[in-house]
């Protein structure tokens, strides 16, 4: 499943407006108007949201499919790929698509709270991917990831991921905590995403967890494949 929403994410923004692919959103300020009216209709505006409409209760599972530009979509199914296979493994294929839904909606509702009357809209799967890093970071702390960092002049290191995993949190906190003014980048959408994937993590393995450590000694969480 990790795969079908990475391919899910790709396909809606190929054949939308953000992606500039397709002729029929024309070009110039028609293709603008264009990309700002499927913003409206498929993203979370938090003013529409708390209107009571139900229309709008629908938006932030259609926006878990829309992205902005190139470098969003990117950037979310790059995370997705190298901590969304590991995890599903370890749920199963119908509970973590449960899971990757459920906490995104509930991701972008808590950031639509926090900005009830903002009329801007929000798009984007990183409510979700929180939640499976979040989740990762309870199921699998001794893994090694691969990450690259600007200043160690982008050298790919290897790095436990607990130690990558809570740098990224502490960034999207300290950003939530200096970014009252809403949409822009959701940081408080990430913050919520990744403390709901791992309380549910914790809540739901946590018996698995201390079940396998009991019999078998530590369990062998191998490295993420990246």
């Amino acid at each position: 499943m990790t795969n079908v929403l990475i391919g899910l994410c790709c396909a809606v923004f190929a054949l939308g407006p953000a992606s500039g692919l397709l002729r029929i959103y024309g070009t110039g300020d028609a293709l603008l108007r264009a990309q700002a009216r499927y913003f409206e209709r498929w993203g979370v505006i938090p003013l529409d949201l708390w209107s009571g409409s139900a229309k709008a209760l629908i938006t932030p599972l259609t926006a878990l499919f829309v992205h902005g530009s190139w470098l969003h979509l990117l950037g979310n199914i790059l995370f997705l790929y190298v901590f969304g296979g590991m995890t599903e493994t370890r749920m199963g294929r119908l509970p973590f698509t449960v899971f990757y839904v459920t906490v995104g909606y509930l991701a972008l509702l808590g950031y639509a709270a926090a900005h009830a009357s903002s009329d801007q809209t929000l798009v984007g799967a990183s409510g979700s991917i929180s939640g499976v890093l979040g989740a990762f970071l309870f199921l699998f702390p001794r893994a090694r990831v691969t990450s690259v960092f600007p200043f160690l002049f982008f050298l790919p290191l290897r790095f436990p991921a607990w130690l990558v995993l809570l740098f990224w949190f502490f960034l999207q906190w300290s950003a939530a905590r200096h970014d009252p003014s809403g949409p822009g980048v959701a940081y408080l959408a990430h913050v919520v995403g990744f403390a709901l994937g791992f309380l549910y993590a914790w809540a739901r393995y946590r018996r698995d967890t201390v079940r396998a450590t009991r019999d078998n000694g530590p369990a062998t969480e191998g490295e993420s494949q990246p």
